[in-house]
């Protein structure tokens, strides 16, 4: 055991620095911005052939339709009829079964 009344030794006051180095992180988010400035990219290029006409397809001058129908003339017969169905049985609807007995 030590002697409260007897001071400490003394010591070197010693100063230790620790020193940390975080290199940066790069290329987590990169490819991210790579492909999405890419697709802008292909956007404006669709965009920019679609409205300059260079890719479309031209409209016809003329929107006139000629449309011959042939309708039964009144001398044919007229068109087969559908035969007559067979008439559905009739159903009864559906029964509760009992109640069961009561228990005792």
């Amino acid at each position: 055991m030590t002697d409260p009344n007897v001071p400490p030794p003394e010591r070197p006051e010693v100063v230790h620095h620790t020193t940390i180095n975080n290199p940066p992180r790069s290329g987590g988010a990169s490819w991210l911005g790579l492909l999405v400035g890419g697709l802008v990219v292909v956007v404006i290029i669709i965009a920019v052939v679609v409205f300059s006409n260079r890719g479309a397809i031209e409209a016809p001058d003329g929107t006139d339709i000629s449309v011959d129908i042939d309708l039964p003339r009144p001398e044919m017969p007229d068109a087969p009829r559908m035969p007559d169905l067979p008439d559905v049985p009739p159903v009864n609807p559906p029964t509760l079964p009992p109640e069961p007995a009561p228990v005792t």
